[in-house]
């Protein structure tokens, strides 16, 4: 049975802003415990607590979780990908800042389009998706290189920002392998936790190979950050998003991701007092547009043909 979707409302529209601005203050939450334990830590411990919350409730709503449908190597696969993507997210944020990492991380719908085009006919491109990619990219371009013009390039940032770039790219490997696999079918809350669990391991063995387990000072602002991440953005966060799938239209509620990188832009300046140069200023707003454009599979008065939505299979990190 088909379930009926309903156009965005007042509610929708502002649970959408809201959820916008709890993934664009996430990159924020991990720059400013950084000092009192490193990003990889952070992300591993937080994908802990996550694990743990998802087990509760797929027990409460006594879900089975078999490993004979299909899902158990897809599911290792997407969890490799989504670990390495935090695992870039967490390296990237000690060269560069959370406000560049907020952008360049937000460019995976554009690579989630440009792969879904070729793997999935029902999604290809049109002219104006084109575009918008080749907007998007435009940008990054700009914010990559334009402030070199008025500073200088600094190879730390100009890594960190290419790591940022990394862990878009995998995101949408993530996005593109759930759409185009066994795991489409599967409940998502199986879905994340084969992504939660992996990236937990994958995320700690990595923090203390690398020795960024020896930094852990557990202040105020380090539990904050914990929690907040591990709680509200990886495990409510995302069991938001299904809701609100399961209610509104996905092409109306996808265009609203595109503000979370201008939350994290702003939260980055506000709390972090972060700089801005002007060139990466508008290569970012270049990005912004060029994802929106993507993320509308259709333009105002462009008839009633069939319509591809390319929808974020995990807004949070869990993406994710």
């Amino acid at each position: 049975m088909t379930v009926e979707r309903k156009h965005l409302d007042g509610f929708g529209v502002a649970c959408m802003i809201f959820l916008c601005m709890v993934l664009g203050l996430h990159q924020v939450a991990i720059k400013a415990a950084a000092p009192d334990i490193s990003p990889i830590l952070q992300i591993a411990l937080r994908f802990g607590i996550s694990s743990f919350l998802v087990c509760i409730v797929i027990m409460c709503g006594k879900g089975v979780f078999s490993l004979r449908d299909g899902t158990l190597l897809p599911g290792i696969i997407a969890g490799l990908a989504f670990s390495l993507e935090f695992v870039c997210v967490a390296e990237g944020l000690r060269y560069t800042t959370a406000s560049h990492m907020s952008v360049f991380l937000y460019t995976a719908p554009i690579f989630t389009a440009l792969t879904l085009h070729w793997f999935k006919p029902s999604e290809r491109l049109r002219r104006h998706q084109w575009i918008g990619i080749a907007i998007a990219f435009s940008g990054v371009a700009l914010a990559f290189t334009g402030g070199s013009f008025l500073t200088g390039i600094s190879p730390r940032i100009l890594w960190g920002d290419t790591l940022g770039v990394f862990a878009g790219i995998l995101w949408a490997a993530t996005t593109v392998l759930i759409r185009c696999s066994r795991l489409s079918e599967a409940p998502s809350t199986k879905t994340l936790l084969y992504q939660l669990v992996a990236a937990f391991i994958i995320c700690l063995c990595y923090a203390v190979l690398s020795g960024q387990a020896d930094r852990f000072t557990m202040t105020g602002i380090a539990w904050t950050s914990l929690l907040f991440q591990g709680v509200v953005v990886t495990f409510a966060a995302f069991l938001a998003w299904f809701s609100l799938l399961r209610r509104y239209n996905a092409s109306q509620l996808s265009v609203f991701l595109f503000l979370s990188p201008l939350f994290g832009v702003s939260f980055g300046v506000l709390l972090l007092h972060e700089a801005i140069d002007l060139f990466f200023g508008i290569g970012a707003v270049l990005v912004l547009i060029g994802i929106a454009l993507v993320s509308r599979p259709h333009l105002r008065g462009a008839g009633k043909e069939n319509r591809s939505v390319v929808a974020e299979e995990r807004p949070c990190e869990a993406n994710d």
